[in-house]
């Protein structure tokens, strides 16, 4: 075998030259290197310049590793440099060992891996949301989605030993980061694995085989080698379910239907009379809280009040700076505005005892002259818009405020917009139409079967299964919560149960009077505070008592982050 030094075009250390040298070639640049993208990603950047063997590479490594750091070059010009930046993280977290005796490979034959897409969808109830979390030392391992994943694919064979300890060595991304709980009809995470085992058979069947029944891979697609499942999706799909009794008007007597009656009583058209059969049909004064959940369940949404949602719906379309929808942020941030396609609020549906509202929210990730070199978008932060999208326009309609309140929040002025439940909210999935189109061209004259063509990544082929996956395990994850825990009436009693100023913008005049406004440096009086319980979307099947307002879990800390901890919340 050839040493090291005759490969590189040079000789070791104390080796004549010969009678007739040719020229050394030039030292190929390492996988970090600027040149390291031109290589296959399926070899390293000495694999693309040097058509030898595996076993060769690791014997040309494994010299060049042992030459001391001291040594004259081959032309006896000078010293080699010792190395910089020693003492700086390797690119992997294998330890460095020496070889067997005998030359023996210890490792697993190398199999070519490819960029590829996974297509999944999961129920994330017992999950601690989508993002791989590392095991701390004293603490109990965190189930995720990708934590389970990943664990699948190495026992499926995609993802070979040597890489089976850190999900980086692969290039791991998701399309959306979901938080605890959150569930997905379909999410996309991209990584460079092994999509062909010789004599194992079908990859996809291997690795659904060794994931648990609420996580599913719909599908895998080869991509192009810079995919990243982040930075390339173009638009998300949500729906947000629940159940139409929050449209009710606020409870007579209750602290903030009080508040924006003696709030109406200033203005010059006075107070506005109740005119809700629900509450009038009611005597207050003995009406059980099971009671009055068992009469709101049984109301329905009649057409004047699905028109409602529908019209104060499209006040979110377009561009818009959502700030207030958003952890608190400097309202004139440029990263505040976000293009809404479109909003849809879909025909009631009735399960069990429960009529149940969709809605459909269908976002562009970030605007065009935001896609800077971080490519900054908001996923968690995501999730949380959505939540007080569905707040501001659920008030507004059972307050009877005017549509027009919408494009209020989106002044400069600085307001309260508590979440709705988290239990109601699903990614139905991400999408990718300029990454499609992009792959056109390069189909264009290639069968599928070609290795060179790239698919589109399109989940409409996967509707069906989706589909029954969502009715088996979403859906019924999420109305049965509902229907033992009563969540959603514990939220909107809490709402109700609220004395101070922070929401009396949700009054039939659409004023926004001047003591809900945030303003720097000054106390808020009785703030808005939320309770933790809310966002859970999992429950124990034994925990059959209702949700009561004074839950155990508290009130929610107020969170201020700084510009760089949101961007990471993004992804």
């Amino acid at each position: 075998m050839s040493s090291s030094a005759d490969v590189l075009g040079g000789k070791r250390p104390g080796e004549e030259a010969s009678v007739n040298p040719e020229p050394p070639a030039k030292r190929p640049r390492t996988v970090d290197g600027e040149h390291a993208e031109t290589a296959s990603d399926s070899t390293t950047a000495m694999d693309a310049i040097l058509p030898v063997s595996d076993a060769l590479v690791d014997d040309i490594a494994q010299s060049a590793s042992t030459v001391d750091a001291s040594s004259t070059l081959p032309d006896g010009k000078g010293k080699r440099k010792e190395k910089k930046n020693v003492g700086r993280r390797s690119r992997g977290t294998r330890v460095e060992g020496p070889r067997p005796e005998g030359g023996e490979q210890s490792r697993e034959p190398r199999l070519p891996k490819r960029m590829c897409a996974l297509l999944l969808g999961f129920c994330g109830s017992g999950y601690r949301g989508m993002q791989f979390q590392r095991a701390q030392s004293g603490r109990p391992a965190v189930a995720t989605i990708e934590g389970t994943l990943f664990d699948a694919l190495v026992r499926a064979g995609a993802i070979s030993k040597d890489n089976s300890d850190d999900p980086v060595k692969v290039n791991l991304q998701r399309a959306a980061r979901t938080d605890a709980g959150v569930h997905a009809a379909g999410n996309v995470v991209s990584l460079k694995m092994i999509p062909f085992v010789p004599g194992q058979g079908d990859m996809l069947t291997r690795i659904n085989e060794e994931l648990p029944p609420d996580i599913r891979v719909w599908d895998f697609v080869r991509t192009k080698n810079a995919f990243n499942a982040r930075l390339l999706c173009d638009s998300r799909k949500y729906t947000y379910f629940f159940p139409s009794y929050l449209l009710i008007p606020p409870k007579p007597g209750s602290a903030f239907f009080r508040n924006i009656e003696q709030y109406m009583s200033t203005l010059p058209s006075g107070p506005v009379s109740s005119t809700c059969d629900f509450w009038s049909n009611l005597d207050l004064k003995t009406l059980t809280l099971e009671e009055e959940l068992r009469r709101k369940r049984a109301w329905r949404v009649d057409s004047a009040h699905l028109e409602r949602l529908r019209t104060t719906a499209k006040r979110y379309e377009g561009t818009h700076n959502f700030h207030n929808f958003t952890v608190a942020r400097n309202p004139k941030d440029g990263t505040n505005k976000r293009y809404m396609k479109v909003i849809d609020v879909l025909d009631p549906q009735t399960h069990g005892d429960t009529e149940w509202i969709p809605v459909v929210f269908h976002g562009q990730s970030f605007m065009l002259h935001q896609v800077l070199p971080l490519f900054i978008y908001l996923p968690g932060v995501n999730v949380l818009r959505r939540l007080k999208m569905m707040f501001a326009l659920i008030m507004s309609c059972r307050t009877g405020t005017p549509d027009s309140i919408i494009n209020e929040l989106y002044s400069l002025r600085r307001m309260v917009i508590p979440k709705v439940p988290a239990l109601g909210l699903l990614l139905e999935c991400p999408i990718y139409d300029v990454y499609n189109m992009n792959v056109i061209p390069v189909n264009q004259n290639l069968e599928p079967s070609d290795p060179s063509f790239r698919p589109p990544i399109d989940f409409a082929k996967q509707a069906e299964k989706m589909a029954e996956f969502k009715q088996k395990f979403i859906y019924t994850s999420m109305r049965g919560i509902e229907d033992r825990k009563g969540l959603f009436d514990a939220w909107i009693r809490s709402v109700d149960a609220y004395a101070g100023n922070d929401l009396l913008y949700y009054n039939p005049e659409g004023t926004i009077p001047d003591v809900c406004v945030i303003k720097d440096g000054e106390r808020r009086l009785h703030p808005f505070k939320e309770r933790k319980i809310f966002n859970r979307t999992d429950f124990g099947d034994d925990e059959e008592e209702k949700v009561e307002i004074e839950d155990e879990e508290g009130e929610e800390e107020d969170v201020r982050m700084d510009k760089k901890t949101l961007e990471e919340m993004e992804g």
